[in-house]
């Protein structure tokens, strides 16, 4: 049975779905919304790549990460299912790559490129979350502990590429 998105079925209506949805996916925390450097956190979406296409899980893209990252405490990048927006569901079960990872492979200038595809670039395999061909997909980037450049724009985040 296809539940519609109000959550709402024949005979009854599903309160406690709605409410875990609006806790977990919405504001709800002080510290989802704070604006006090190095507290809380902040949320990225990403729907499109940087020529306005959806993100498909066929195609290979990448996101450059610069060197210092306004976060005081780690940042993430989360791959999600746009169907289901559940997290993706690769073969690997991974489906997040993040600053608390001392592995990551970082470029000469402290840079570090992340890939998101089907198949993990060679010598990237750290740096890489596997996509799901024929699926499309979204990602958030977070700031853990947002610092002030954060706040005053003086640091971008750059926008995902396909790479192929």
């Amino acid at each position: 049975m296809m539940v519609h998105p109000t959550q709402k079925t024949e005979n009854f209506d599903q309160l406690d779905e709605r409410a875990a949805y609006q806790y977990e996916a919405s504001t709800t925390s002080m510290a989802m919304i704070s604006k006090t450097p190095g507290r809380g956190q902040a949320y990225l979406g990403c729907y499109r790549d940087k020529k306005g296409n959806g993100l498909d899980g066929s195609k290979t893209y990448r996101l450059r990460i610069p060197a210092v990252v306004p976060a005081k405490n780690f940042w993430s990048l989360t791959v999600y299912d746009v169907v289901t927006r559940c997290l993706i569901d690769n073969p690997q079960r991974q489906a997040d790559r993040s600053s608390r990872q001392a592995d990551l492979v970082k470029n000469d200038d402290g840079t570090i490129d992340l890939y998101i595809g089907p198949k993990a670039p060679e010598g990237f395999e750290k740096n890489w979350v596997p996509s799901v061909p024929g699926k499309g997909w979204f990602a958030y980037f977070r700031l853990y502990g947002p610092t002030e450049a954060h706040f005053d724009k003086t640091w971008k985040l750059g926008d995902i590429e396909l790479v192929k």
